[in-house]
């Protein structure tokens, strides 16, 4: 600011000291007119001042006008990622998508072999009149685990849980009575009252609750009665039992027969 109000203040200092050389001129002139002197064309003038002394800067002046906005500059560089901020509330369910495509056709699983056990047997011919022995069915139609003893006539249980029996017989020329028995004590009976001239069908079944070694088998249930149980090509008498619900613990001696 002092430098751009310099020339102002000597072009002032000038105009004053201008005025001043013309006032001195004046009065000259006029002491001369009064001492009747003639103004000398000649007469040489005094020697110029000592320049003054720079004046005081002058105030500020206004502030100008605000400029137009100029260009946006270009972006920055990235900052540092922030703290990761609290979890928002669950929004809500989409809408259900399509179906997607069936999957690979998994591994095959372990078998369940351990917990089957079924058979039905049948007999061959006609039984024995022996009544207190099981009667022995010897025509398998399924054994495969061999829980039936075609030998003893015997089911044995290797699996405990809950299993359906049941027994379809021929009778032929005899009144028969038939039981079924569990451990040696009956739990169902038939009798049949034959008439002559016909064949008659005796069948029964019973749902038992079994631990394993509990064995159920079929035979005569009273001494009086002969046995007029048989089968032929064209006639069966069949005994089938199978495992409903398997019951394994976690504890092999809870298994044992009680």
């Amino acid at each position: 600011m002092v430098l751009t109000m310099k020339p102002a203040w000597i072009a002032v200092l000038c105009v004053l000291m201008a005025a001043r050389l013309s006032v001195s001129l004046e009065e000259d002139t006029e002491l001369a007119e009064q001492d009747g002197k003639e103004r000398c064309a000649r007469w040489m003038r005094g020697v110029p001042g000592t320049p003054g002394f720079d004046g005081i800067p002058g105030q500020d002046g206004r502030d100008g006008r605000e400029g137009e906005k100029g260009d946006n500059g270009e972006p920055g560089p990235k900052g540092p990622n922030g703290e990761p901020g609290e979890a928002g509330d669950e929004g809500p369910a989409g809408k259900r998508g399509f179906p997607g495509n069936p999957g690979l056709k998994g591994e095959s699983g372990e078998g369940s072999f351990p917990y089957r056990s079924a058979f039905s047997m049948g007999l061959t011919g006609k039984t024995s009149s022996a009544s207190r022995a099981p009667i022995r069915f010897t025509k398998a139609f399924y054994n495969e685990q061999h829980h039936y003893d075609d030998i003893s006539g015997k089911f044995r249980c290797a699996i405990p849980g809950i299993y359906y029996f049941t027994y379809h017989l021929t009778i032929n020329g005899k009144e028969t009575k038939v039981a079924m028995f569990k451990n040696g004590q009956t739990v169902a009976f038939t009798l049949d009252q034959f008439h002559n001239g016909n064949l008659d069908q005796a069948s029964g079944g019973v749902i038992l609750n079994l631990s394993a070694g509990d064995e159920v088998w079929l035979q005569l249930y009273d001494d009086v009665f002969d046995a007029g149980i048989y089968a032929d090509t064209n006639n069966d008498s069949t005994f089938t039992g199978f495992l409903l619900t398997p019951k394994i613990l976690s504890n092999p001696t809870d298994n044992r027969r009680r």
